[in-house]
């Protein structure tokens, strides 16, 4: 067998690769120091963010959005949640989005990687925002603990509630969304 080189010449894809993290520059995400990944004397562990994954969800032009409780507040996020150990990424979308929103989804593209600190208690998020289709609805399904009800909003809406967002992510996700940002789901590699 024969090496063929692709029809397509490397400087191409090398131009098209380098055009789409400048139109989505939240797929590059912030870089983590050398510091921060040194061990403690004390504890010899590393430090870790929470691992979280959201997905993008639209129907007919509106956002599958969910209310939930946190602290006493009512906020606004996408379906989102914690990545749980030896879970993929799609997978962990796919099962936030049915427990949180009771719909089956099917994702297609990853919009971003954001890299956030809480300014309220310190603690620091690497979300993984992925765009997905609508499949099913469970309408009868309970719903994760904290979450009051999933809903559909336009961006308009979304944007107007900004004060309500439960972080600056969702609507940053939104805003990547709308831009036209979407990496083939083939850059997540899951190794089992």
């Amino acid at each position: 067998m024969h090496y063929r080189e692709s029809a397509t010449p490397r400087s191409m894809v090398r131009s098209r690769a380098i055009q789409g993290l400048q139109r989505c520059p939240s797929f590059i995400g912030t870089c983590m120091s050398s510091e921060s990944a040194v061990a403690t004397p004390e504890t010899r562990s590393f430090w870790q963010p929470d691992v979280t994954v959201a997905t993008i969800v639209v129907r007919e032009g509106a956002l599958l959005m969910v209310e939930e409780d946190v602290g006493g507040r009512r906020v606004l996020n996408q379906p989102a949640g914690h990545l749980e150990p030896d879970e993929s990424l799609i997978a962990a979308a796919m099962r936030e989005t049915l427990e949180e929103s009771g719909w089956d989804v099917a994702p297609t593209a990853l919009v971003g990687l954001y890299q956030w600190k809480s300014p309220v208690d310190g603690r620091h998020f690497l979300r993984v925002a992925l765009a997905a289709d609508p499949v099913r609805h469970h309408p009868d399904r309970v719903l994760d603990s904290g979450i009051l009800r999933a809903l559909w909003l336009t961006p308009s809406e979304l944007q107007d509630a900004a004060e309500r967002h439960r972080s600056p992510l969702v609507w940053r996700a939104v805003t990547d969304y709308l831009a036209g940002c979407r990496h083939p789901l083939s850059v997540l590699t899951h190794f089992a």
